[in-house]
């Protein structure tokens, strides 16, 4: 065997053994009309989450990472507070999720995700679910901060993606953006069809 091809082979047993050694790196998905994948993750404030606890409820998941562009501009506008507190005064709970890595932009501490938590005004969601391992993110396919999934009470994902139709990163475009999340929940809670199921999520990507 000459060297060219010894060192080809090197690289694909190389690959291969990379693959199998390594499929949470695969991405999957939440997928609308589908169910949601479990998960459970622990809080900033040491409290587990897991998707049964929800059982029989409604779940908003959001993905969040306070560096980002995207991120401050719905929560530098107040606009994600106003979604959370409206409609978890409905009865809808309302998750936010970190999946940076340790030493990825976006991580935080439990102590540092408490501090965040308060200065950003998270008092309707649980205080960040801490997924560093990456395992929830990428078991929903949560590719950006934002990204957004509601999830009904028969554990049915009725909407993926972004959580409004403009994906610039200036507030002063959120009043006249076509809200999503807020779209789906109010067709839902009144038991009508939900309109747009799934989008383009937009926004800075999962630090996984």
């Amino acid at each position: 065997m000459n060297i060219k091809k010894f060192r080809a082979k090197q690289f694909l047993n190389a690959v291969g053994a990379f693959l199998i050694a390594a499929p949470a790196l695969v991405m999957a998905a939440a997928t609308p009309g589908e169910k949601a994948p479990e998960f459970s993750e622990v809080d900033a404030a040491g409290k587990t989450h897991s998707l049964a606890d929800y059982k029989g409820q409604w779940l908003v998941l959001e993905w969040f990472n306070k560096d980002c562009p995207y991120v401050k501009k719905h929560y530098g506008s107040g606009n994600m507070q106003a979604l959370q507190e409206k409609y978890t005064g409905q009865d809808i709970n309302w998750l936010t999720v970190i999946s940076s890595a340790k030493g990825k932009q976006g991580y935080l501490e439990p102590a540092q995700a408490l501090e965040v938590a308060e200065s950003h005004n998270l008092h309707a969601s649980a205080p960040f679910l801490l997924d560093s391992d990456g395992s929830m993110g990428r078991a929903y396919g949560a590719k950006t901060t934002p990204h957004m999934f509601i999830i009904d009470p028969q554990g049915q994902v009725v909407y993926a993606g972004a959580i409004d139709n403009n994906d610039s990163a200036n507030p002063a475009v959120i009043p006249q953006s076509a809200n999503y999340v807020a779209a789906a929940l109010d067709a839902s809670l009144a038991g009508s069809a939900v309109e747009v199921t799934s989008s383009r999520a937009y926004g800075c990507s999962v630090k996984y």
